[in-house]
């Protein structure tokens, strides 16, 4: 295994990404794009498919070849992918500089699984552009044909909603297991969890001392990170996170390390916080600022706390009762169509947020923003039903935002698309699409 890249005996052929799009409009009026995420979700792929030069930068023997001779990067026919550029950060001054001396669009991709720390490297601001990949959407995973456009409900119209699927409850709950890196779903189950364990493992093992913050004790990482998926879907304090990964221990690994820990790990794009919705166009006071937690992928998750789908459809929690927060599959399987929603939120050129008042007896699981700062208001359930209860906190929103809230839906993992006769949206999380 090369570095935490999970490579699968069968490589499968390419899925088609929702970023394909937006990359193929892209390139075509911008010279540099930066095609960014953790190691395995497809980055190298998506973008090979574009390129016409292929420099494989985490290779030491080309990097020597563009330290050596910069100039190639004039002379190599267009697009160029430089794949990993933060193995020889160098590189990213060097697109920045051709943008600057007038290179046409479509002249430079760069694929980053990590942002280097302390490295000399300009923004890149209004030279490159960074666009975001994520591990597969539920609909790039193709269990079911998507019925319901995010890009339809943030339209402000109120579509009709149908649509319905046959996908049962424990497959799609495999489906949370399988993980959304390419290679890893499309293995054998065995095979799948040796895969997520040798990245986990990886992430601990090497790649923390790649960004300069070698591990000095292993255990007490991997302790804070199955903390932090024990908190998948709640805004938990960290110290709280500590705790729980420390429970009864004097030795507690120092506030400066925890934060150097959240640091890297964001920096290996393997935590995925979702921010609290700060609203700009409405006078909602007291509101929480704290993000949700969130891995890159809640298989990840799942592994970290060594539960299977037998767990998942018992509901078990983990053992870590100081961060009990309800239901552990309801939480993994918000993170699932958080993780979608903001891919398609990214398509639609929308970002993606959560909204809780200062005490938390309001709260939305998903909010996505226009540009206007109008809002689609989401909450997430994993019954396959929804009652007056469970839409109680998005009546509340409608009467605080009135027009500003464009639409509001309830995702489920049931199996029908509907409306509620209160013009709530009930919609099975394998029908939503971009």
């Amino acid at each position: 295994m090369a570095g935490c890249e999970m490579v699968a005996s069968h490589m499968p052929s390419y899925l088609p990404r929702i970023v394909d799009a937006e990359l193929d409009e892209l390139v075509t009026g911008l010279p540099a794009i930066a095609l960014e995420g953790a190691k395995g979700v497809g980055k190298t792929a998506t973008a090979r498919r574009r390129a016409a030069t292929v420099l494989l930068l985490d290779r030491p023997e080309e990097r020597a070849l563009l330290e050596a001779d910069a100039a190639r990067l004039a002379r190599s026919a267009p697009p160029i992918l430089l794949d990993e550029w933060q193995r020889y950060p160098p590189a990213w001054d060097l697109v920045r500089r051709a943008v600057d001396d007038g290179a046409e669009a479509g002249r430079f991709l760069l694929t980053g699984s990590a942002v280097p720390i302390g490295a000399p490297v300009h923004s890149g601001a209004g030279r490159i552009v960074r666009l975001r990949l994520r591990p597969l959407s539920l609909s790039e995973r193709g269990f079911a044909t998507p019925t319901v456009s995010l890009r339809a409900l943030l339209s402000g119209d109120r579509p009709a909603l149908a649509g319905s699927h046959e996908v049962t409850l424990p497959a799609l709950l495999d489906a949370l297991l399988a993980s959304g890196y390419p290679a890893v779903a499309a293995a054998a189950p065995r095979a799948r969890r040796a895969l997520l364990d040798g990245y986990l493992d990886q992430v601990v093992e090497r790649e923390f001392a790649e960004l300069g913050h070698p591990v000095r004790r292993p255990q007490a990482l991997r302790a804070w990170l199955t903390a932090y998926a024990a908190a998948t879907a709640t805004t938990t304090s960290y110290n709280r996170i500590l705790e729980a990964a420390t429970p009864g221990e004097d030795d507690k690994p120092a506030k400066t390390t925890t934060i150097a820990y959240r640091e890297v790990l964001e920096r290996l794009y393997l935590l995925d916080p979702l921010p609290a919705w700060v609203p700009t166009r409405n006078a909602l006071a007291r509101l929480g600022r704290a993000p949700k937690h969130h891995l890159a992928d809640p298989a990840l998750a799942a592994r970290l706390l060594g539960v299977g789908l037998a767990a998942l459809l018992a509901a078990e929690e983990p053992d870590t009762p100081a961060l009990r927060h309800g239901d552990l599959t309801g939480r993994l399987f918000e993170s699932l169509v958080t993780l979608s929603v903001r891919t398609y939120a990214q398509a639609a050129e929308c970002r993606t947020f959560h909204f809780r008042t200062h005490g938390g007896d309001r709260e939305v699981d998903l909010l996505i923003e226009r540009a206007d700062g109008r809002v689609v208001a989401i909450e997430v359930k994993l019954a396959p039903t929804v009652s007056d209860h469970d839409v109680a906190h998005l009546h509340w929103l409608r009467g605080q935002l009135g027009s500003d809230l464009l639409d509001a839906v309830v995702v489920t993992a049931g199996k029908d698309a509907y409306r509620r006769r209160d013009g709530i949206g009930v919609v099975p999380a394998l029908l939503l699409g971009p």
